[in-house]
């Protein structure tokens, strides 16, 4: 069986190997977008967005997880969540200013599951927060980053890394404490 890693550096010339590496994290990534959005069909809409994006940018996977492409993926999935959330907040604001009362019937992903994130990111070092921005908000690759920090991509990849990780570890203990 092939690695992830193998997988998407497949992809590139075989769609068939990312039809693989979809078929193993598809299931896993709409529970996630499920749980975050409370709703069946938008959790739908989300995991195909994320693999979409994952399609698109391929080229740009680095394997810096021994194979494993998972928390690649699931911070495509964070970031489509997080773009959805902030699309409704604009869309929303944009009709209040219009004076329109528009009913949605489609269910927006709850918001929720920003909960102490704000919080997780302020207590990060200065660099490790800033290069997380520029990686997952601006969408920057790790040379970008690295041209934007002043520093090599290598260490961009660890600043990054290192401030996933804690933040991993502030928001589960922030959820266990809930």
């Amino acid at each position: 069986m092939r690695s992830d890693a193998a997988l998407i550096a497949a992809a590139r010339t075989d769609s068939g190997a990312f039809r693989e590496l979809y078929d193993r994290y598809a299931e896993r990534v709409l529970s996630y977008h499920r749980r975050r959005s409370g709703d069946e069909d938008a959790a739908h809409e989300l995991t195909a967005e994320t693999f979409a994006q994952a399609w698109l940018v391929r080229a740009r996977f680095r394997d810096e997880c021994g194979g494993t492409a998972g928390p690649w993926l699931f911070g495509i999935a964070r970031n489509v969540l997080l773009h959805s959330v902030r699309r409704q907040a604009l869309e929303h604001s944009a009709r209040e200013r219009l004076g329109m009362r528009v009913e949605t019937s489609a269910a927006a992903p709850e918001e929720a599951w920003l909960d102490g994130l704000d919080e997780a990111l302020d207590a990060l070092p200065d660099n490790q927060r800033e290069a997380i921005r520029l990686r997952i908000e601006d969408d920057l690759d790790y040379e970008q980053v690295a041209a934007n920090l002043g520093t090599t991509p290598a260490a961009a990849r660890v600043r990054v890394h290192r401030g996933l990780a804690a933040l991993r570890t502030r928001l589960a203990a922030s959820k266990e404490t809930r």
